[in-house]
């Protein structure tokens, strides 16, 4: 299986519902790094797994989203609490919704949110 990855980084706000967390309750950044990786069986007629151009343009266009943005604004996390967890799932599905190779078996995203904290999603295709 071939794979290749792509990161970014970018920072975003959030305050966890639903729980007493203490500080984690009240509105704070963090410096998210998200990592997507793309795996698949077969490589296109350039001998490329996919695009690279493609995913940064499809990367940047997500991370421009929730830029320097509250989690919290989104209908997407609307009463639903916005962890590490929940967003990886989030920023998976729709990076995978965006990807047009069709040789890709697997999307897989890793959201760190601070040196030593990360979760990930993925999901075969």
């Amino acid at each position: 299986m071939y794979q290749v990855a792509v990161e970014r980084d970018f920072i975003a706000q959030h305050y966890l519902i639903g729980g007493d967390w203490g500080e984690e309750n009240q509105l704070h950044s963090h410096h998210y790094r998200l990592e997507l990786e793309l795996t698949g069986d077969s490589l296109d007629k350039h001998n490329y797994l996919v695009d690279i151009v493609e995913i940064n343009n499809l990367l940047d266009e997500q991370v421009n989203i929730y830029k320097e943005k509250s989690l919290n604004d989104f209908p997407i996390f609307s009463n639903i609490n916005p962890s590490i967890e929940y967003f990886s799932k989030v920023l998976c599905q729709t990076l995978n919704s965006g990807i047009k190779a069709h040789n890709i078996r697997r999307v897989s995203v890793k959201l760190w949110e601070n040196q030593i904290a990360w979760a990930a999603y993925e999901l075969e295709r």
